[in-house]
């Protein structure tokens, strides 16, 4: 029988949001949860605060959760915006025994990863053909690569090198903030981004989320390249809808 419901978190490096999502339609079921990342962020503080959300929504199915790190068979080897120690870290099992939960009821994976999944699953049906990448703009830039649907998993585009620069020091949405950027001239930077980008793997369309999505209108439109983009359609609950989706069909183990 195929799971109707699940329930997914979402690790950022400045909140921790978690929700039971409908998996027929994509959408969450009631509101979400939201706790800010504790600081630093350790393995542990962090699995308290899953710990935490999970018994807020008395769940007792597979979980799927998202780190903001490259995860290889449950294990994190990148620590992007949360504490080093992650690295090196057996998430699946951490976050197993923290929730008393078989290992295999855990579905670890990227937060960029899950959101693009849960675009490719309820989302544009454009995104389901061709080269597509999805870019995540929030405290860094997260990217996950899809061909005809099918997903590349661990890319980390957002740590491209642009103009000598890393490129989410750059053109992230938090250098916006951190730096008092008008949209318009921070767009000049998420152009520059994606142009070299686009030049690396010729994509058919790019898909823009995070939180700062929500005010596309005042960016997007001054993006000057020649790939289609397309806002996404969960905005920023797509991290928690592609986990819910992940572990109900068994993904990221």
């Amino acid at each position: 029988m195929t799971a109707t419901r699940g329930l997914g978190i979402d690790i950022g490096g400045s909140g921790i949001k978690g929700g039971l999502v409908d998996l027929e339609m994509g959408q969450l079921i009631g509101d979400r949860m939201r706790i800010d990342t504790p600081q630093p962020a350790t393995p542990d503080a962090v699995s308290d605060v899953v710990a935490e959300i999970l018994d807020r929504f008395e769940w007792d199915g597979p979980v799927g959760i998202t780190l903001p790190a490259v995860i290889k068979k449950g294990v994190a080897q990148t620590a992007a915006n949360i504490d080093p120690s992650w690295i090196g870290t057996d998430a699946d099992a951490l976050f197993a025994k923290r929730i008393g939960r078989h290992v295999d009821d855990v579905a670890m994976l990227n937060d960029a990863d899950a959101a693009g999944m849960a675009e490719m699953r309820f989302g544009d049906p454009a995104a389901r053909h061709g080269v597509v990448a999805l870019l995540t703009f929030g405290t860094g830039i997260g990217s996950a690569l899809f061909q005809d649907g099918k997903l590349v998993p661990n890319t980390e585009f957002g740590h491209l090198e642009v103009d000598g620069h890393d490129a989410e020091k750059k053109a992230a949405a938090s250098v916006k903030d951190n730096e008092g950027l008008s949209y318009p001239d921070w767009a000049k930077r998420v152009d520059r981004y994606l142009t070299v980008l686009e030049n690396l793997i010729w994509p058919d369309l790019f898909i823009v989320g995070g939180g700062v999505s929500r005010k596309a209108e005042k960016w997007v439109p001054l993006l000057n390249i020649r790939t289609r983009v397309i806002v996404a359609s969960l905005q920023n609950n797509a991290g928690i809808v592609g986990a819910a989706a992940a572990a109900a069909e068994g993904i990221g183990h």
